[in-house]
């Protein structure tokens, strides 16, 4: 009796790392995946405007203390909403420069990137404006401003922009580093709010410690303080692509799969 070989198993073909808060890459359809990142942008930023306006906006004494504790806020809700079932579903990156860094890093579809971003900065919009309506004249006077970032006086914009650049070089490496590994991907969402928490914390006195175009697009837009925006944007997508560029160097970024 002839005995025939069995078959070797089919291994599939890899396929891009696991965006931050989702356990595989982003499925299903573009537009909903957009959809999902753009409402939860909104939220976030409601929720920003929301707690800057009860932190700081009856005691404008009270400033002293609202980079910590609203780092502390910021960096829980960013990671509850990268584990919900939307953040899950659209990757949860609510950020243009963690997309950018996502697809420089090979983990994400080019094609994508400019979606996304256009779904996190109107999300950003929505989101102030609607803070706007619930906390009324409150939201967009001083010291709330609908939450805009300012940096120290003493800061110029190219102390800014370098700030902002650095902490996506640091972040992206950090993606990098955790995605190369299914343990890693599991902690990430806990990762990326801790190091917001961080960020906000120590630098939001000093730059405004933004380091995410949407978390200040919407705020500036509505608050008329579009004066450094440029910074806000351009300094986070710089430091994702130098970061990446620095993964690859290191030989931390995936191999194209391509």
């Amino acid at each position: 009796m002839t005995l025939t070989p069995a078959p070797e198993p089919v291994v599939p073909r890899p396929g891009p790392a696991a965006p931050p808060g989702a356990d595989g890459p982003g499925p299903g359809p573009l537009l909903p995946r957009a959809v999902c990142e753009a409402a939860l942008t909104a939220l976030l930023l409601f929720l920003i405007v929301t707690a800057v306006r009860w932190l700081v906006g009856p005691d404008p004494g009270s400033a002293a203390a609202r980079p910590a504790v609203l780092g502390c806020v910021v960096g829980t809700l960013l990671a509850l909403l990268m584990l919900s079932p939307p953040g899950r579903r659209s990757g949860g990156h609510l950020n243009p420069a963690v997309t950018l860094a996502l697809w420089r890093l090979r983990a994400f579809p080019g094609r994508e990137v400019v979606p996304y971003a256009v779904a996190q900065l109107a999300g950003s919009v929505s989101g102030v404006w609607c803070a706007g309506l619930v906390w009324g004249p409150a939201a967009g006077r001083p010291p709330v401003r609908h939450a805009s970032v300012r940096a120290d006086p003493a800061w110029g914009d190219a102390a800014v922009l370098a700030a902002e650049a650095g902490v996506l070089v640091g972040s992206t490496l950090v993606l990098a580093v955790l995605l190369a590994s299914p343990g890693g991907r599991r902690v990430l969402p806990y990762a990326v709010g801790l190091t917001t928490a961080l960020v906000i914390g120590v630098l939001g006195p000093l730059s405004g410690g933004s380091a995410n175009p949407a978390r200040q697009f919407g705020p500036a837009l509505l608050a008329g303080d579009t004066g450094r925006l440029w910074v806000y944007v351009l300094g986070p997508a710089v430091g994702a692509v130098l970061g990446a560029w620095c993964a690859g160097r290191t030989g931390l970024r995936r191999p194209s799969s391509r």
